[in-house]
């Protein structure tokens, strides 16, 4: 009575064991994705250098005037206020370079 069903289960592991046990043993590799990636930026020698400068200008400047005791209107004045006004001024003129 149950010697068709167990045939017919035997042929069926037979057939998921033909198809399933190869792919189990040699899994194919995943297909390799292209990463696209953007130029590293490169930066010239001026520009590293105003990269410099607004980092030691006000470090130097807070050194001297010591803005956390009481000199904050000078630092910003002197510390801060050029290196803000440096790099809008560089920003609006790459803006009309750029528009050009």
């Amino acid at each position: 009575m149950f010697t068709g069903i167990q045939e017919i289960l035997i042929i069926l592991l037979i057939i998921s064991g033909i198809i399933v046990l190869p792919r189990m043993m040699n899994p194919r590799p995943a297909p390799q994705k292209v990463v696209l990636r953007r130029a590293p930026l490169r930066l010239s020698w001026a520009l590293r250098l105003a990269i410099i400068l607004t980092i030691l200008w006000p470090v130097a400047w807070a050194l001297y005037f010591k803005p956390w005791q009481q000199g904050l209107v000078p630092f910003a004045t002197v510390g801060a206020g050029p290196v803000l006004i440096g790099w809008s001024l560089k920003w609006v003129l790459a803006g009309m370079k750029n528009k050009r």
